[in-house]
Parts: structure tokens; sequence; C-alpha cells
């Protein structure tokens, strides 16, 4: 079994240091030591439990839809799991982008020795190091999550494992000014409220901005270059691709909580996106409420053949033999004989059973 990755700390050299208004030799050992102290970011009590319940029963291991869920609710889970993953020598050595790929690679196993290792953070018993911040820090962040994937649902995005993951993390490099600047973030953003009036302020006071320190922060972990540049564009004006739609999830998070957005902006990145506003609307009139009737992702092997996965789709929809026949050019016996195999596969005793089966685990 794959162990956990030991902490270290890296001697390159900052970044920052050729820019001299604000950017000293003081500067680059805030920052420098402020990346240090992410090594020991700590996951949340509750995902911490959520992940070993998982494991509890005696039933065996829990499906691989389950742990991905409960490493992506967590910004320092998800990043364990990430680097460890990226870590391991092979052919997905630096490739590892999504939680779905990473327990894939590491196992549901190794999950739960690294959440059964982590440090934790209890909401209700904080320490004078974190205060407050990993409980806030993941409730935006899982916000703008949900946000991205709101969006990948309404365009058919096809890497969306990926996305949930830079949606996650899109803020890392917040974590790190908070620890190098005591007065980050109240007083470098003054009163300063939509997001895009933040982020010049910090380039203005400070030299750098979040996303930019993100970017160093997530290479420096080892994770993929497709997650670092996500992160470290996701507030530039010429974003495009998922920096964009990160950006534009990032804007309805803070929508969501109540935060001072500017409607022209989000409008013009919506567009970027190919989002239209009536869409877009819808997307925004969605984000409050539960998102249970999201369609599911398909992340555990589907066992059925295509025509198989067809044949129940249309069963799904109300449609007699002779209808999904008549559909697909079948014959009403092949049909049947289809079923059949359906609902040996899914070990389901009726076509109710089946549909309910597939579909709670996005199969169809």
């Amino acid at each position: 079994m794959a162990q956990p990755p030991a902490v270290t700390t890296s001697t390159t050299t900052d970044p920052y240091a050729p820019h001299e208004r604000h950017h000293n030799e003081g500067h680059g050992r805030r920052l420098t030591a402020a990346f240090d102290a992410l090594e020991a970011f700590p996951v949340l009590v509750e995902s911490r439990n959520r992940v070993l319940r998982l494991f509890e029963g005696g039933e065996g291991e829990p499906s691989t839809a389950e742990v991905v869920a409960a490493v992506e609710a967590d910004v320092a889970l998800a990043v364990a799991v990430l680097r460890l993953a990226n870590q391991l020598e092979g052919p997905n050595q630096g490739r590892v982008e999504s939680a779905v790929k990473a327990v894939e690679v590491l196992s549901p196993r190794t999950i739960h020795s690294i959440a059964s290792r982590a440090r934790t953070f209890d909401f209700f018993e904080r320490t004078a190091v974190w205060q407050g911040i990993p409980e806030r820090f993941r409730l935006h962040a899982v916000a703008t999550q949900r946000a991205a994937d709101r969006l990948a649902r309404e365009l058919g995005y096809e890497a969306r494992d990926r996305l949930l993951v830079t949606a996650l993390l899109h803020d890392i490099g917040k974590l790190v000014l908070v620890h190098a600047y005591p007065g980050y973030p109240r007083q470098i953003h003054g009163d300063a409220r939509a997001p895009e009036e933040r982020i010049e302020r910090e380039r203005r006071e400070l030299g750098v901005d979040h996303a930019l320190v993100g970017g160093v922060l997530a290479r420096r972990w080892g994770l993929p270059q497709s997650i670092a540049s996500v992160i470290e564009h996701h507030h530039a004006e010429a974003a495009e691709g998922e920096s964009a739609l990160v950006r534009l999830a990032d804007m309805l998070a803070h929508y969501v909580f109540g935060g001072t957005i500017s409607p022209a902006e989000l409008l013009t990145v919506g567009r970027v996106v190919g989002v239209k506003p009536g869409d877009l609307r819808a997307v925004m009139y969605d984000l409050p409420l539960p998102t249970s009737s999201g369609r599911p992702r398909q992340i555990d092997p589907c066992p059925m053949s295509n025509r198989e996965v067809d044949v129940l789709r249309a069963l799904a929809k109300g449609m007699v033999y002779k209808q999904i026949a008549s559909e697909l050019g079948l014959s009403t016996s092949t049909v049947r004989t289809h079923l059949h195999n359906v609902y040996g596969k899914l070990g389901a005793m009726d076509r109710a059973q089946a549909v309910l089966i597939a579909t709670e685990r996005g199969w169809i």
C-alpha cells in the first residue's frame, strides 16, 4: 500500500524576488515560510470521520464513488491525496488531475490511511494557529466547486472530474497570504468588495495576488500543470477555458453568499465560457437549492454494454418492449435478452430496481 507523503520543504528561489517595489528579501522569506506552513493545513474533523465511517461495518471496501465524494469535500484531504498520487513512480506520475483518478491509483484503503493520520481542525475546539480559517475557507471552496459543477452540467463540459478539483483548490493562494501577512485579507482589501476589486488591491499592495501565489504552491506540491495553470489564471482578465469557468464559478459562489458581484462582469465571463444569459439566470436560481436532482457522475465502471445501456435508458423513459425494439431496431426477444443480462449484472430483481441502481451510479 502506498504511504502518504512525508512533509518536505523546498529551497527553490522565491519567484517574486525580482520585483523591487513590494518584494524585498523580507517578502520572499514571508512567502517561503508561508508555503512551508501550508504543509500542516488540517483536514476538518468531520471530513476525516466521514472517510473512516465508510470502512466501518466489515462489509468490504466502500465504492469508489463514496471515497471520491469524501475526498472532494475537503481541501486538505484533496491536496494530500493528489500529492501522493502524483508522487508515485510510473506512467501516472505528475499526471493525476482528479480525485477519481487519484483514488484509482492509490486504492480506497490508502485514502483511509491518509485520513486516519491527518492533522485535523474542529470548529468547536479551535487552536490559535488556524482559528476559524479552515472552516471558512472550505465553505467558499465547496460553494465554488458546486457552482462549477452546475455550469459543467449546463455546458456538457467533459473534464468534469478535473474541474471539481481546480474549483475546490482555486483559492489556495489565499492561505499563503494569510500566513505571510497578518493583516490579510482585511487590511489589504480595505473597502473592496467585488472579487475584481480585491484582486487589484492585492496586486497594488503586495505586488502579487492570491491566484499567482496559488499557482506557485500547486506546482510546489507537484500537482499537474493543468491544475496549477487554472488556479494561477482564474482571475485573469483574458481567462479562457477552464480558468474562465472557475472564475465564473467563483463569482457565483460570492453571489450565493450575498457578496458584491458586477452583473456586467458576470455576463462577460458567461459569454467567454459559452453560457447564455438565460441559462446563467437558471444556474443562479438553482445554486442555493439542493443538488440531489443533478445527474450523478459515472465513477464506478459500468458493467453493461452500450446496447444494454440504451435498452435500460429507454426502459427508464417508460417504454414497453415493443417500443424499445422499434426505436433501437431490435427484435422484442433481443430486448428481453438484453434486459435479462442487465438484471443479472446489476443484481436487480426487476426493472424498477435496475433503473434505480443504474441512475444512482450515473450509468444512465
